[in-house]
């Protein structure tokens, strides 16, 4: 209605129809209608002539906030997966967040070691969780504990156990605020593999990128594709991803990947701009 006056709409605008899908995608459809005055046309007493419109406008929700949990990492290889984004106005990414993996040493066949999730906010860097896995032979997989990670190479057998703590205590892990951020990539530094770099918005490194809605289900990222962190965190619910940091070739299930972590978002209408499409 006031978007019609303001524009010296003549009779009146109504809004028809409103919608929000599951996803949080809303649709809003309204007409506008007026009986136009004839000169001409009153020799038939035809006095007046109703004109009309219709339009529809969808909008999608924006994130503002994601949250990365990490779920378990693995290999011999140390590595960081760090979070940059740029705001809008600016051009240079800064970090947001960083994962690092340093590897135990054990020798075991796959390889673990300590996993530690930090925020940053400027030059200050904060730990949020922290992941230990620890690796030791053992004489059968009997009376494991829950979780517990099996592994068998010639007559030994290893088992390795992973516990998780969060700062505080009842933390999500790295709670990020996006709303503010007209770019984000994720890049994984891995000193010792080939590629050293892999980038999410870089089409040669993104397909080590693993992407879905379960631990059982996650794509890998086609070849040659830039991924949207913006659209490829869901809204209100957890999403999975994974990368293979380069000792495997890709493509390649997803369960030869080693960085595993759930990541969830938070979107929102009023905090940060989001497409809106005029439909009609």
């Amino acid at each position: 209605q006031q978007a019609y006056v303001a524009n010296s709409g003549l009779g009146d605008a109504t809004l028809t129809a409103v919608n929000v899908a599951a996803d949080g995608t809303a649709t809003f459809s309204a007409t506008a209608a007026y009986p136009m005055p004839t000169s001409f046309m009153q020799i038939a007493r035809i006095n007046s002539v109703d004109v009309g419109v219709g339009s529809s406008v969808r909008k999608m929700p924006a994130l503002v906030q994601s949250t990365f949990k990490v779920t378990k990492v693995s290999g011999y290889w140390n590595k960081t997966m760090t979070l940059y984004g740029t705001q809008f106005g600016q051009t240079k990414a800064k970090p947001l967040m960083t994962i690092s993996y340093n590897y135990n040493g054990y020798g075991d066949p796959k390889g673990y070691g300590t996993t530690t999730v930090s925020t940053i906010n400027g030059s200050t860097k904060t730990v949020v969780q922290k992941q230990v896995c620890t690796t030791s032979t053992v004489d059968s997989f009997n009376n494991l504990p829950s979780g517990a990670i099996t592994q068998t190479s010639g007559s030994n057998k290893y088992v390795t156990t992973c516990a998780d703590t969060f700062y505080p205590a009842n933390g999500a892990g790295a709670v990020i605020d996006v709303s503010q951020m007209d770019q984000l990539y994720l890049q994984m530094d891995v000193p010792s593999g080939n590629p050293k770099v892999l980038k999410s918005n870089d089409p040669n490194t993104s397909n080590r990128l693993y992407i879905g809605t379960s631990a059982n289900d996650m794509p890998e990222v086609a070849t040659g594709q830039k991924v949207d962190i913006f659209t490829s965190v869901p809204c209100g619910q957890t999403g999975y991803q994974a990368w293979e940091d380069g000792g495997n070739p890709v493509p390649a299930p997803v369960s030869n990947a080693d960085f595993f972590y759930n990541v969830t978002g938070k979107c929102a209408f009023n905090q940060r701009p989001s497409e809106t499409v005029l439909t009609q």
